[in-house]
């Protein structure tokens, strides 16, 4: 049996809220989950080490992780560092 993704998070001290049903929902079938990244950022930061390890704690309890680069993450953008919002970019432009 696949370990519980919610119980590996409590465990790391990582949760402190989620939506109900998240965990019926998880338990019940294999579950898609994603991050995504800025493909307009320099270069991806300790930060984004968090997210990466979760998703491939996620895969090992038995879910599908999917990773994004671009699409709107990049039309929005990273705001790590920054203090104001960036203009939204076109799909050209990505």
């Amino acid at each position: 049996m696949n370990p519980s993704f919610i119980n590996e998070l409590r465990w790391r001290g990582m949760l402190h809220d989620m939506m109900p049903g998240t965990e019926e929902q998880l338990t019940k079938e294999p579950t898609a989950g994603y991050i995504g990244f800025d493909p307009t950022a320099d270069s991806l930061h300790i930060g984004h080490l968090v997210q990466i390890m979760t998703l491939v704690q996620f895969q090992r309890c038995g879910h599908k992780p999917i990773a994004l680069v671009g699409g709107a993450t990049g039309m929005v953008g990273d705001p790590s560092g920054k203090s104001a919002e960036r203009n939204l970019l076109s799909e050209d432009v990505l």
